[in-house]
């Protein structure tokens, strides 16, 4: 196999995921797909962008690979655990199994853990707009005597990303911050009321440390934060 369809990477071969071949054969003539779905001869399209539409297409393989075998991971990790609770309930006659909340699991010399991370997903319901009316009443009254850092609270608190969402970091930091006006007072009210529990989800994490006096690191699986091995 050539250099292009597979990697090596500390020893281990990486097969990328097939990649639907880009050239279309019609009436004996080969033809490329452009952006506008228009077929165009391969002999008229120029060399650097067939270059690119392989370089493309040959990372794109790999990372399907990479997506794919993190998938399988995570489920692979999630039933061995699950088959170690269920001897775990066995062992004590659990009949109903047990809860299904956080939980660490780690190696007898305490260097390594696995933890079970569970999160609320959280929604927020229309009593914001009123939470956020009263907050700006404040802010307005406030004016000059505001501290800057207090409006910056209140604009994140309210901010949303691209899908719409509310940062619930942000309306967490509002609803510690204090203030004894009684605006401030019931805008939190209202924030609480308008927090709603709609699931969960879980995550893993995995952990080590080199030593017992060592701080915790932490496996990272993200693209943005992975470095190449040493």
């Amino acid at each position: 196999m050539s250099e292009q369809t597979t990697q090596t990477l500390a020893g281990t071969v990486f097969e990328p995921a097939p990649m639907p071949d880009p050239v279309i054969t019609a009436n004996g003539n080969d033809y490329m797909m452009d952006a506008r779905g228009d077929l165009k001869p391969v002999e008229t399209i120029k060399a650097q962008y067939k270059l690119e539409d392989e370089l493309v297409r040959g990372e794109f393989g790999f990372a399907l690979a990479l997506s794919q075998q993190v998938a399988r991971f995570k489920g692979h990790g999630y039933e061995n655990l699950g088959n170690f609770d269920a001897l775990l309930d066995q062992k004590y006659g659990v009949t109903k199994g047990g809860t299904k909340g956080n939980k660490t699991y780690a190696t007898y010399d305490g260097l390594f853990q696995i933890k079970v991370r569970v999160q609320d997903r959280l929604d927020f319901g229309p009593e914001m707009a009123s939470a956020k009316a009263l907050f700006d009443e404040c802010l307005n009254e406030w004016s000059e005597a505001t501290r800057p850092e207090m409006r910056a609270i209140v604009t994140n608190a309210f901010d949303t990303d691209r899908e719409g969402q509310i940062n619930r970091a942000n309306v967490f930091i509002l609803l510690n911050t204090e203030s004894e006006d009684p605006r401030w007072l019931r805008g939190q009210e209202a924030i609480r009321d308008a927090i709603r529990v709609i699931g969960s989800a879980s995550y893993l994490q995995y952990r080590f440390r080199k030593s017992h006096s060592a701080g915790w690191q932490t496996v990272t699986i993200d693209l943005a934060k992975a470095e190449a091995p040493v």
